[in-house]
This record gives C-alpha cells, structure tokens and sequence, in this order.
C-alpha cells in the first residue's frame, strides 16, 4: 500500500479522528499477551534466583578469581552484604548484555512481525496514520522495555531481603550509602541503563521499519551493539570510544558512591540519546516513504 493510497482512505473515512486510532492500551494489551513478552519476563525474574543458588553453592563471592579490578567488578564482594548490594549486583551482570535482549526484541519485533503476519497493511487501511501506527509502537515498546529493567532489581530486592536480610548499600571500597538513599539511588541507577539502551531501541526499531523479518531486526540490533561494546574495548581508539555509547554503560557505577558524580551519567546519556533521535527520525522518514505490500 503506497502512503498515496492511504491518504486516500483517510479522507473518505467518515468521522474519522486520527487520535483515536491504535490506541495505546489496545496495542499494550496487544504486546502483553505475546509469549516472547511472559519469556522475556520469566528470565528476568528468574535471574535472582539462579544467583542466590549460585552464592549458596560457591559460598561468599569475591575472593580469588572473583574481580579484574575496578569498583565496578568489586560490586560482586559484597553481593551478599544486604538486599541492596545483591540488587545492585543483579544490575551489573546483566547491563552488558541481558538487558539489551528485551529492549531489541520489544522494539526490533514490534513492526517488523506485523509485516511478516501480512497484518500491516490491514492496520493501515483501517485507516491508522503511520506516523500514528508508528508512535503507538514506539511508546508502548519503550514502556515495556522500562518494565523490564524496573522488574529485575525489584525482583532482586525481594529475594535479596529475604535471603540476605535488608540493610545499607556497603560499598566494595568501604563505608555505606544510608538505607534512606540506597533505593532512590538504585532507582537512578535503573534510568541511566534505560538511557543508555536507547541506541539499542533505535537499532532495533529502525531495522524493524525496514525488513519483514523480525529476528533480522532484533538480532542487527544486538550484533551491532556488541559491535560497539568491541570496539570500546579498542584502546588504540583513544578518544573516540568516548562517542561511543559502549564506553558510557557503566557510569552508573558512579551513582553508588557516597559523593553522586554526575558527569559520567550525563555524558552517557547524551551520547545515548543523541544516536537515539536519529534512529528514531530515520525510522518515521523511511516508513513514511515506504511501500507497504505486506
């Protein structure tokens, strides 16, 4: 279907309102009863358990072989410390890569699965705008993406309390963040990796708009962010793994000190958004331009 046509259709739809279209609770709802959204769901908050056991198994973490330097990797010497600690151990295994699956798939699947179901052009000619069509996508794969990182420390906060009782955020180079600030700082932390896994919804959904295969999008998103995780580890690279948006993923770290240092945080997260609007906008200027024959 070319957007000719569809504008078309638009204007003979009698009483038609275009924000009235797609609505964001019927494409939640949509996206809720998909079995990869209860997968992706079930391993997140099944994570705290397997590292509970593991801890059971292998007594104390940290010790020989258990860090390669750095506060961030030392995070693991006190996992067991309290409540706090092992949620924020939960957000360090899993940044690097297992929370770049669910923002790939919400936001690689979303488009490209309706193309390959042969459903997309039935929702543009009922008639749903594409921009409409694209932003109702878009925000409701965001949304599910946040639900998935807010749902793994809550999860582990949960475990973490009743297996290792709750207490102040100890920190591995010594001290403590006070029990009033361990959540809301847990809680910024949880914003930056959101933040910073922007880049990944904007690969995911950018692809997503230009193929019918679903795994295509999803899997380019994640290749292309390992990509930019090798390359950061290029150190003859210098300065410039500072625009990538790898280099930043663990400022977070800086958040769980006893002085907040913002710049890291901030610095990311430009990087991240920045890389982010362009994706997005490539996306919208393709799609709208794009022949929908699926």
């Amino acid at each position: 279907m070319s957007p000719a046509t569809e504008l078309q259709s638009l204007a003979e739809a009698p009483g038609y309102q275009a924000r009235r279209t797609l609505p964001l609770r019927v494409e939640a709802m949509r996206q809720l009863r998909r079995r990869r959204t209860l997968l992706m769901g079930g391993v997140l908050a099944a994570l705290p358990f397997v590292l509970v056991i593991a801890f059971a198994i292998g007594g104390t973490p940290g010790g020989e072989g258990g860090g390669r330097g750095g506060s961030r990797i030392n995070l693991m010497d006190v996992a067991t410390d309290s409540a706090a600690n092992f949620a924020a151990v939960n957000l360090f295994v899993s940044a690097g890569f297992l929370l770049v699956v669910p923002v790939a798939l919400f936001c690689g699947d979303t488009v490209a699965s309706e193309a390959s179901w042969s459903s997309l052009r039935y929702l543009l000619a009922a008639p749903v705008p594409r921009a409409r069509l694209l932003w109702s996508k878009l925000v409701v794969a965001l949304g599910f993406s946040l639900a998935a990182m807010v749902l793994l420390p809550l999860v582990a906060l949960a475990v973490g309390a009743a297996a290792y009782g709750w207490g102040p955020l100890r920190l591995p180079t010594g001290g403590a963040l006070a029990t009033a600030d361990t959540v809301p700082r847990l809680a910024l932390v949880v914003v930056f990796v959101f933040v910073s896994q922007l880049v990944t919804a904007g690969l995911a959904f950018w692809l997503s708009t230009r193929t019918d295969a679903p795994l295509g999008a999803v899997g380019g998103a994640v290749g292309l962010t390992i990509v930019g995780n090798v390359l950061d580890a290029v150190t003859a690279l210098g300065s410039w793994r500072e625009f990538l948006p790898a280099h930043w993923q663990f400022a977070w770290a800086d958040a769980l000190q006893p002085d907040l240092e913002w710049s890291g945080m901030v610095k990311g997260a430009a990087i991240s958004v920045t890389y982010a609007l362009i994706l997005f906008a490539l996306a919208f200027r393709g799609f709208s331009r794009k022949d929908i024959v699926s």
